[in-house]
């Protein structure tokens, strides 16, 4: 079975975003690093959530995937200016939620026709 370019990009854009944060100083290791990654793997389970669900339950799993993605973006942001990531960092991270973000887009626009 083929599996979702969206699950596909979230899978790459986890395996290299749970190193990066793993490597903060620890005084934001403990904080920032953290509530990185659980937003991150939330995302992720709310995805399946919202794939093994259908109707209603779906599009509410797939908005709460959006709120969740969106505040992994301000995290991500929150990173660079607080120097933790080079500029090339902060773009990787950056391209790859955007192509994630896209993904999720095209798929709540599915659903709600």
């Amino acid at each position: 079975m083929k599996e979702s370019p969206l699950f596909v990009r979230t899978y790459d854009m986890l395996l290299w975003l749970i190193p990066q944060v793993q490597k903060f100083p620890r005084i934001h290791r403990f904080g920032l690093a953290e509530h990185i990654q659980k937003l991150g793997f939330g995302f992720q389970d709310s995805l399946v959530a919202a794939g093994k669900s259908s109707g209603k339950e779906r599009q509410d799993w797939l908005r709460k995937a959006d709120i969740q993605l969106e505040q992994l973006r301000v995290c991500l942001r929150l990173v660079r200016d607080l120097q933790l990531w080079s500029v090339s960092q902060y773009e990787h991270s950056a391209k790859q939620v955007m192509e994630v973000g896209r993904l999720l887009g095209a798929w709540i626009k599915q659903t709600d026709l």
